[in-house]
């Protein structure tokens, strides 16, 4: 009479099957998370670009600073300007990769000072 044991064929297939999901979870974090870290940069260089042209250039900081960033990310920008500073606040809405994750949009606030000369002088 003839044993048969027990062959363990296909459980390293099994096992990477139930595997596989994991990988691609952490795949799409790590890409999540440099999406979020290149969307708040970009909000950082669209309201300094703004602030900077406003102060230099009164009226042209809003557009100069949403011309900063790509087309399609879509940037708000704001600028509120005093006798002494220009501020500009750049918001960038982040958009999910990962179902049912809702990140806060990208805000960032640049202040430079007032170089206007009807403000300053000459």
């Amino acid at each position: 009479m003839k044993r048969r044991f027990r062959s363990d064929r296909g459980q390293v297939a099994l096992e990477y099957i139930g595997f596989v999901p994991i990988l691609l979870f952490v795949a799409l974090c790590g890409i999540q998370l440099g999406w979020v870290a290149y969307v708040h940069e970009q909000a950082d260089t669209a309201a300094r670009t703004a602030a900077r042209v406003e102060a230099q250039h009164p009226g042209r900081g809003v557009a100069a600073g949403a011309a900063a960033v790509r087309e399609g990310l879509g940037a708000v920008v704001e600028v509120s300007t005093t006798e002494d500073a220009v501020t500009a606040i750049a918001t960038i809405k982040i958009n999910s990769i990962i179902p049912g994750l809702n990140p806060e949009p990208a805000k960032a606030t640049a202040t430079m000072p007032n170089d206007d000369p009807k403000v300053t002088g000459p």
